[in-house]
């Protein structure tokens, strides 16, 4: 019997419109848990590196994480897997909500996706019937509004959706997919979801999951939530308020923007407002978040509230999680009201909300310097507002020069020429980051974003303090009950850290140091996304209810597959790597591991060569990125290194 986990994935052949219910091998959870993991050994045997992510043979995963469904607090991703459009690498996007736990209870633990159907059409699971629908009254409909249409269509209102808008279907390099609570919004999982014809996949399900060992679990389950309760009553002193808490993050919660708005640059990520949050800016952004939110909201079997529901006068009322909130109005120099009504629409349009700003805010920076004129904007606004609302349609339409803006920075400034590859400076992988721009170099950072190939820093970070407390009994204090550590040599980093001196960035922590730091942190995030955990209750915040102690009886007690410390660490660092050697695969190289040039202003080229030396050899890389021989033959990788020797990516030697 399988327990967490049904043993069975659907397989839809959608250029045939075929469906088979496929049992899936115990061996293979044993040996990369279930979620991202899996996901990464089905991309890694069935698309080739040959394959185009536009191509029929490029497969979309949606997988629900090992122990999603089960009682176990916050445990409700869903991972969706493919090969990004924007950066031609493998792209995994986690989303909350409900649906996850749903297509559990349906039977099924992924839907796996080939093919390209002909006409535009939905997926219907609802336990043992399967269909696939027609979509074509939903061509152009928002992804919110499609999920209302085909819950009453279906008379299924406890139905979960995951829906794409008008940017998904047209391919826009970083459309998402929208779910009600939440999204899968970075590389471009919603363009591929539109270039294979599909518009939703709807689940219901009422069958049941089960455990191992119930009582255990329980008991596990338990003790999660009465630290969690503890950490409400105890919040975290000395640290951004995001940070005190537990969440993922809580945004909704917290009116104080002054570190973000003062911190994160604005425009096309070129300008700091040092002094821009005043006591008007702090009453009227309070007053503004206020009015619009109607209520605060959590994912499936979690107490946290991160999200809210958004009403703006005049405008469907829709979810809103995290830093969106930010994006849009820091890209266009305004205030909140428009930034929560303009992503009103994008949500519904299904847009990554880190990049789509970005992107129109490069577009206006490029006019401003010449390079692009009015007449690639025929029609336009003057107001900047206007302008942005302008930029929107024309990029999820793809007209005029929103064709060329709907691939992304990179690839339209590629495009463009004449000197627009300068002004596309956010980018790692050809994607854009975080608006964040700060002065000394932070080697811990400089690690997460050149060897992140999450494409998102707040998928990366987490656990170990962003920095160091001014003061030792502030360090002493924080330490004392630091038990998630993996070792309590993390401890004595921290109390070493100072803001200044010998001991301080960007000479401190050391090398070595540096690496274990990033080591740790990447690895519970990788946890995270093969168990389907939120990550705002393990590897994101500080001191988790979650964390690498617990993990193995979580496992063991959950899924009946005997887990400890050391087994856990290696099952992660195996598909950790064979995510890599499906990028690896693709032609990502240590070239292609650097961060925006003007991300720090004071940088270390020694420094950063040896950080990033340092780190290759740890985690069993050569100097250009390759995972070699004798690690993926240690990590039961060898069907690896057996490709790339044949490939001459490495050599037998």
């Amino acid at each position: 019997m399988r327990y967490a986990e049904t043993g069975y994935v659907l397989e839809v052949d959608l250029t045939k419109g075929s469906i088979e219910r496929v049992a899936t091998d115990p061996k293979d959870t044993e040996l990369y848990l279930g979620g991202l993991g899996t996901n990464a050994k089905l991309l890694w045997d069935r698309v080739p590196p040959e394959v185009d992510p536009f191509s029929p043979d490029n497969l979309l995963i949606f997988a629900a994480g090992l122990l999603c469904g089960t009682p176990a607090t916050g445990c409700n991703r869903t991972i969706v897997s493919t090969i990004s459009p924007q950066t031609r690498l493998m792209a995994f996007s986690m989303m909350g909500g409900f649906w996850a736990p749903e297509l559990k209870y349906a039977g099924y633990d992924k839907v796996i996706l080939r093919g390209k159907s002909p006409d535009l059409v939905y997926l219907w699971i609802n336990n043992d019937k399967v269909e696939i629908r027609d979509a074509s009254h939903l061509r152009g409909k928002g992804a919110i509004e499609t999920a209302e249409i085909i819950k009453k269509e279906l008379n299924q209102p406890a139905a979960q959706v995951a829906a794409i808008g008008l940017a998904g279907e047209n391919r826009v390099y970083y459309a998402s997919v929208e779910q009600g609570r939440s999204s899968a919004s970075r590389g471009g999982i919603g363009a591929v979801m539109g270039d294979k014809g599909v518009k939703a996949v709807v689940v219901r399900g009422t069958k049941d999951i089960c455990v191992a060992k119930p009582q255990e679990y329980m008991d596990l389950c338990n003790e999660v939530l009465d630290y969690i309760k503890h950490r409400e009553e105890n919040p975290i002193p000395d640290v951004m308020p995001i940070l005190a808490g537990l969440g993922s993050p809580q945004e909704m919660k917290v009116h104080d923007e002054k570190w973000h708005t003062e911190n994160f640059n604005w425009g096309n990520a070129r300008t700091r407002r040092k002094d821009f949050w005043t006591e008007e800016v702090d009453h009227a952004w309070a007053e503004t978040m206020e009015k619009a939110r109607t209520r605060l909201i959590s994912c499936y079997n979690c107490p946290m509230k991160c999200g809210a529901t958004i009403s703006m006068e005049g405008l469907p009322t829709y979810m809103m999680k995290c830093f969106t909130k930010l994006t849009y109005t820091m890209a266009a120099y305004s205030d909140l009201d428009f930034g929560l009504r303009i992503a009103q629409k994008a949500t519904e349009y299904g847009l990554d909300g880190f990049s789509a700003p970005q992107v129109m805010a490069f577009a206006l920076e490029l006019l401003e310097k010449g390079i692009l004129t009015d007449a690639d904007f025929p029609g336009m606004p003057e107001d900047n507002e206007g302008r942005f609302y302008y930029l929107l349609e024309k990029i999820v339409r793809r007209e005029g020069i929103g064709n060329v803006l709907a691939n992304g920075t990179y690839w339209a400034a590629q495009e463009i020429g004449n000197g627009a590859e300068d002004y596309a400076h956010n980018n790692i992988k050809k994607h854009e980051q975080l608006p964040l721009k700060l002065s000394m170099l932070n080697p811990i950072y400089y690690l997460m974003y050149c060897t992140g190939e999450k494409i998102n820093i707040t998928q990366i970070e987490g656990q170990f303090p962003q920095a160091p407390y001014p003061k030792l009994e502030q360090r002493e204090a924080f330490v004392k009950d630091w038990f998630q550590v993996p070792d309590d040599k993390f401890k004595q980093i921290f109390l070493d850290w100072e803001p200044r001196g010998e001991k301080s960035m960007p000479h401190y922590p050391t090398v070595d140091m540096c690496c274990d730091i990033v080591d740790w942190q990447e690895m519970m995030h990788y946890i995270d996304d093969a168990l389907g955990q939120c990550a705002g209750l393990s590897s994101f915040p500080l001191k988790p209810p979650y964390h690498i102690h617990n993990y193995p009886k979580f496992i063991s007690a959950g899924a009946g597959i005997e887990m400890d410390k050391d087994k856990l660490t290696k099952a992660a660092k195996r598909y950790r790597t064979l995510v890599r050697a499906i990028n690896i695969r693709r032609g990502m190289r240590r070239v292609d591991e650097m961060p925006p040039a003007n991300h720090w202003k004071n940088r270390f080229p020694e420094l950063e060569k040896e950080l990033l030396d340092s780190y290759y050899t740890l985690k069993g890389w050569n100097e250009d990125g390759i995972p070699t021989k004798e690690t993926l033959e240690e990590l039961g990788l060898g069907y690896v290194s057996e490709e790339f020797i044949k490939r001459g990516i490495l050599t037998a030697g």
